[in-house]
């Protein structure tokens, strides 16, 4: 069932166009190529979960303006460099972890896994835990929180890239059988 919004014409295929070359795999009945990807199981979302991102940002931004003058010089360094490589490495991820899971590539879904685990939860790690910098109720309410959505997610993309490297192994072992079957069948004696 189509939904009528209330975006010109226009504006929607420039969006649709713009977001199409962003995720590939996001091709939609009003953009004019066909469905690259076709899912076997409902795609879900939660849109309260997907403004916790923001949520985080606004909060980190406000946190760190109102510490900013109280810490040290190479203080404010770091809180400055970690909120700025969470803030790049949180886009990566997120890009990685949506094409790596819903496409089922392993590459992608690795790459958003070492991005978590190296990157992000070192970070996050330093920010809750250094007795040094000043940390504000709010701010370590929301570290906690983003500490214990990052560890679900490293947990669920271990648990998917094992199942999905699996899978993908026994489809390329059952292709190798199938080819290996029809060249004896042809006479073929395909290299050992």
């Amino acid at each position: 069932m189509a939904v009528h919004t209330p975006l010109p014409p226009n504006l929607r295929r420039g969006l649709t166009a713009f977001s199409s070359a962003i995720f590939t795999t996001t091709k939609t009945w009003d953009s004019s190529t066909a469905h690259l990807y076709h899912p076997v199981h409902e795609v879900l979302a939660s849109l309260p979960l997907q403004g916790w991102g923001p949520a985080w940002g606004w909060q980190g931004q406000g946190c760190a303006l109102l510490q900013y003058n109280l810490l040290p010089r190479y203080y404010q360094l770091l809180l400055l460099a970690a909120f700025l490589i969470l803030t790049l490495a949180e886009g990566a991820r997120l890009y990685l972890g949506y094409i790596g899971n819903l496409q089922e590539k392993v590459p992608e879904l690795a790459g958003f896994l070492l991005l978590s685990l190296l990157i992000q939860l070192p970070l996050l790690l330093f920010l809750l835990t250094d007795h040094l910098t000043i940390r504000l109720p709010l701010e370590l309410a929301v570290h906690s929180l983003l500490l214990a959505f990052l560890i679900c997610e490293v947990v669920a993309a271990f648990l998917a890239l094992r199942v999905m490297s699996r899978q993908l192994a026994a489809q390329f072992y059952l292709r190798q059988f199938k080819v290996g079957s029809r060249g004896d069948a042809a006479g073929y004696d395909p290299p050992h």
